[in-house]
């Protein structure tokens, strides 16, 4: 039995994310043009590898999965209010987050894409944001299928505002400045994310 482990997501490897992820081409979609998921994956592998990642448990269970790459690969983007995305970032489109520790899940994956865009020698990340009121649930925020991420939460990863139309903004993370997310290896980029959000076990009285 494995641990906990963050896979990248490829043609490959697609089956173990979410139904929906597997045919959707809404990101890769424009007007009434309708991409083809296999053709637009194939030359997604070829000028960036793999188009995001998929999160497992130990027991192979989906924890969730995140698509993003360059920005150029995603027309919808460019419709969006608040758009269109910088020509030199990764655009983080979507995520799929099951229930449980769903804030916890989305930051790992939200890591993980930092590391594997400063691996790509990206200049940036960038995702579309809206702020949620004060009243809103997790799972208004994070579970099941977001294409707008709640400004807030990327606050705590240091995303800046570019433009802001209406409830929407598109926001950005400079990389030049990050030191790498343990050199954007899967593994250890899930250690690091465990040790910077599982809370630290409580003490023991003394007997």
């Amino acid at each position: 039995m494995a641990g906990p482990r963050i896979i990248g997501l490829t043609t490959a490897t697609v089956e173990h994310a979410p139904a929906v992820c597997h045919d959707c081409v809404w990101w890769q979609s424009r007007g009434n043009r309708t991409a083809s998921k296999a053709r637009w994956a194939e030359k997604a592998q070829e000028e960036a590898g793999a188009w995001g990642t998929v999160y497992l448990d130990e027991d192979g269970g989906l924890l969730g999965s995140m698509q993003y790459g360059p920005a150029g690969l995603f027309p919808r983007a460019h419709d969006l209010p608040a758009g269109p995305p910088s020509d030199d970032a990764v655009l983080v489109t979507c995520a799929y987050i099951r229930a449980a520790d769903a804030e916890w899940v989305e930051k790992s994956l939200f890591l993980a894409a930092i590391g594997e865009a400063r691996d790509h020698g990206a200049r940036a990340l960038e995702a579309f944001a809206y702020r949620y009121p004060p009243t809103a649930t997790p799972e208004e925020r994070f579970v099941r299928h977001r294409t707008v991420f709640p400004r807030d939460f990327l606050d705590e990863f240091g995303f800046l505002t570019l433009r802001r139309k209406g409830s929407v903004e598109l926001c950005r993370l400079e990389l030049g400045g990050l030191v790498p997310v343990e050199a954007g290896k899967r593994a250890k980029v899930l250690r690091v994310v465990q040790e910077a959000f599982t809370p630290p076990p409580a003490p023991v009285p003394p007997a």
